[in-house]
């Protein structure tokens, strides 16, 4: 798409060149056309944010994955008085690159990456694309974090604690070396290639040290108790569940309902004792990536077994989901988003959230500039 377009480009410079030459008067009209294309691009770059929310919306041209991606991009377009209407974005960029999606979801990790970046697999685009950030337009939910039944975490509370305090320990370590961590998850059986867990593993670094303000995090893996409000009531607003006291539910639901913040503070404390379970199995919401990169060092570095524990880490993807894996005792805890806990806490499930590895969103649209 994009070598066509350079390439039609190259053919109209080489006619325009040519008339020139000839001292045709239609040079005239080439000129008055390449200003009016000036000015249309000035004035398109000089579009704010709200402007091109409002523009790409009426075009029907705004991007989502769904799939409880959407609760942000549903919130944005309230936010300007839209309708909350979205185009389904398949898990390429491909809309994006040919133009049918002009604002498009993208994860600061993932998928914004292979838009900017020229290696396997990406687009190419570098300092001709921008963003909106949710983070910055007051809509941002919080992403990946730990969790584990509340049955589970009464009957094992040490293993709870010593499972928070090794992770946040290689959590830590993959922050202050993001290269050495993408090389870990690489080596761990990667889903994408060395070059895209790089650049994944410095842009998740970001979401671990950075709230959604913009201010740097002193202590990871932390509940904020503002970002984690706004989530809840965001997702109040924006979750629909078809089971009536299912949707009551989730109106009634508390912080205290969905997070219990006593294991992460003792397990930062050193108040942690012998753990009662030591095989652990943790579920990831995806295949093998920088994404997840600080469980994925703290079993490579030992920390796990510092802590009394053999834990396996279970890759995400197809059918696998990981509230349910939890819930039913197929694995001990689990990664996912606080939405998705909420979502299943309130459709009856027992889950709660022991520590807030994410700080702010990673989902923003990208656009070309």
């Amino acid at each position: 798409m994009k070598r066509r377009l350079l390439t039609t480009m190259t053919a109209f410079g080489l006619t325009a060149a040519m008339l020139a030459g000839c001292g045709s008067s239609s040079s005239g009209t080439a000129a008055k056309e390449d200003t009016a294309e000036t000015e249309q691009t000035e004035e398109a770059a000089e579009l704010t944010d709200e402007e091109r929310i409002k523009a790409a919306a009426a075009e029907g041209k705004i991007g989502n994955w769904g799939l409880g991606n959407e609760y942000e991009i549903l919130a944005l377009l309230t936010k300007y008085g839209l309708p909350t209407d979205y185009l389904v974005q398949d898990f390429t960029m491909d809309g994006f690159d040919d133009d049918s999606i002009t604002l498009a979801s993208a994860m600061t990790y993932n998928e914004l990456g292979l838009v900017v970046n020229d290696y396997d697999g990406g687009y190419g685009y570098g300092d001709s694309v921008d963003i909106i950030d949710m983070n910055d337009e007051g809509v941002a939910m919080l992403e990946d974090m730990l969790f584990c039944t509340k049955s589970f975490a009464e009957e094992n509370p040490n293993t709870v604690k010593a499972f928070i305090a090794a992770s946040i320990k290689g959590w830590e370590y993959a922050c202050e070396h993001p290269d050495e961590a993408a090389q870990i998850v690489y080596e761990a059986g990667s889903s994408v290639s060395s070059d895209h867990q790089a650049y994944m593993a410095s842009e998740v670094k970001k979401l671990v040290e950075t709230d959604m303000n913009g201010n740097s995090v002193s202590e990871i893996g932390k509940m904020d108790e503002t970002a984690m409000q706004q989530t809840l009531d965001l997702a109040k607003q924006y979750i629909q569940l078809d089971d009536s006291a299912a949707a009551d539910k989730l109106q009634s639901l508390t912080l205290d309902d969905i997070r219990d913040t006593a294991f992460y503070e003792a397990a930062m404390s050193g108040d942690i004792g012998t753990p009662e379970k030591t095989d652990i199995k943790i579920q990831m919401k995806w295949l093998p990536q920088a994404q997840f990169m600080g469980y994925y060092v703290a079993n490579a570095k030992g920390y796990y077994a510092e802590y009394g524990l053999n834990v396996e880490i279970i890759s995400g993807g197809g059918d696998i989901g990981e509230t349910t894996a939890v819930q039913n005792g197929t694995v001990d805890f689990g990664v996912t988003w606080v939405s998705n806990l909420i979502a299943a806490d309130a459709a009856g499930m027992d889950l709660v959230e022991v520590a807030q590895i994410y700080q702010r969103s990673g989902l923003v649209l990208v656009y070309k500039k």
